[in-house]
């Protein structure tokens, strides 16, 4: 897969995944009013560059050619010319002015979120996006979906590989859709060619940015900023329906996120069994975890400690202490907290699993309930 990406709004060279054409040799024009007068504005300039180069080049090589020795041809001897400065002082001048009264007006236009139907907050961590819709009681983590295997080519590849997720951002079409973007780590960027939307996620501060869909679909982008390891496994899919769909969606969503939150507190009162936390365990860590710490929990020496055979202890000490590491992430190391982003149930059985696998054999289970009494602060 051989691509260039350059530019807000996606001047791509060669092939891109991002928008399904292939020898695309020009910025495409997008699905909103902005990405096309970003594009628009593009091509005027471009074309302004162009006549300038013909003009320029043009007058360079006729003087080459017909001022050349071998014609006899004697160089002139003056001095400077007032009027011919101004000239070519004002020209350009001219030029700069035409160029920058619609690039202004279309500056201020992209960077207007004011009077927005929607606003979702989109905050980038190592290596993820997660997505809060406010008023509307609706979050997720938004992870990549290619799976390890077809990354270390023991799979076929799918069409969007390395650029599918497994909970993608859906929006409705034909209303302005404004994103709070920040990061929970280090700089990421969110970036979708289509909407011509790029905008820096920083820690500690909000960017904003808006669009305003006109057409349904499916529109893919990624992380713009190199961010860490993992900085070509963060994509953004994005899916655009219309108004009575969206609505459908978000109820549905609504309704499976509060149904899951009642199961996670009938969850406190049960005791899971070891091998079905293992098996959760284990399918939960390979997912989440195997990136950093690798999959026989050996680690990248350096960069990320090894779980495997380091003398975990059954101390209920030492065993609060790992709960708080996963639950809370361990500050000033690239340790996230995955209390957020997990379920109790997933949390307890990675927990359980980590402390039992590789030569770490505790025998001890941690359940949902130890997870959450250290979520609250107990």
């Amino acid at each position: 897969m051989i691509r260039k990406l350059i530019g807000s709004s996606g001047l791509i060279v060669f092939s891109s995944p991002l928008v399904g054409e292939t020898m695309q040799l020009n910025m495409t024009p997008g699905v909103t009013a902005i990405s096309q007068d970003v594009f628009g504005l593009h091509m005027t300039i471009l074309y302004i560059c162009i006549a300038i180069g013909v003009v320029v080049f043009g007058a360079m090589f006729w003087s080459i050619f017909y001022h050349r020795k071998s014609k006899g041809a004697v160089a002139a001897s003056f001095h400077e010319s007032t009027k011919v400065e101004i000239i070519w002082t004002l020209i350009p001048f001219l030029i700069l002015i035409a160029m920058a009264i619609p690039a202004t007006k279309t500056l201020l236009a992209m960077e207007d979120p004011s009077k927005s139907d929607l606003t979702i907050q989109v905050t980038g961590s190592q290596w993820k996006w997660h997505y809060r819709y406010f008023d509307q009681e609706v979050e997720f983590y938004s992870h990549l979906a290619t799976s390890a295997a077809q990354i270390d080519n023991q799979r076929p590849k799918r069409a969007n590989y390395l650029l599918e997720v497994d909970y993608p951002l859906v929006v409705p079409i034909g209303k302005k859709i404004r994103f709070l973007i920040t990061s929970q780590d280090v700089i990421h960027s969110w970036w979708v060619p289509a909407f011509a939307v790029k905008k820096d996620a920083n820690p500690g501060f909000i960017n904003e940015a808006w669009t305003r869909i006109d057409k349904p679909g499916i529109y893919r982008g990624q992380c713009a900023e190199l961010c860490g390891k993992d900085h070509g496994f963060m994509p953004i899919v994005v899916i655009a329906k219309p108004q009575a769909e969206y609505d459908q969606w978000l109820q549905q969503t609504q309704a499976s996120q509060r149904q899951a939150r009642e199961q996670e507190q009938q969850l406190l009162a049960m005791t899971m069994p070891m091998d079905e936390l293992m098996t959760l365990g284990e399918k939960t860590y390979n997912n989440r975890c195997a990136m950093c710490h690798q999959t026989n929990g050996k680690g990248i020496p350096g960069a990320f400690p090894a779980l495997a055979a380091e003398g975990v202890s059954i101390d209920p000490q030492r065993r609060n202490e790992h709960i708080k590491i996963v639950v809370h992430g361990n500050t000033g190391t690239a340790m996230q907290a995955f209390g957020p982003q997990l379920s109790l149930k997933e949390l307890a059985a990675v927990i359980t699993y980590e402390r039992n696998a590789w030569g770490n054999n505790t025998g001890e289970t941690v359940q949902a309930a130890d997870v959450a009494a250290i979520k609250n602060g107990q």
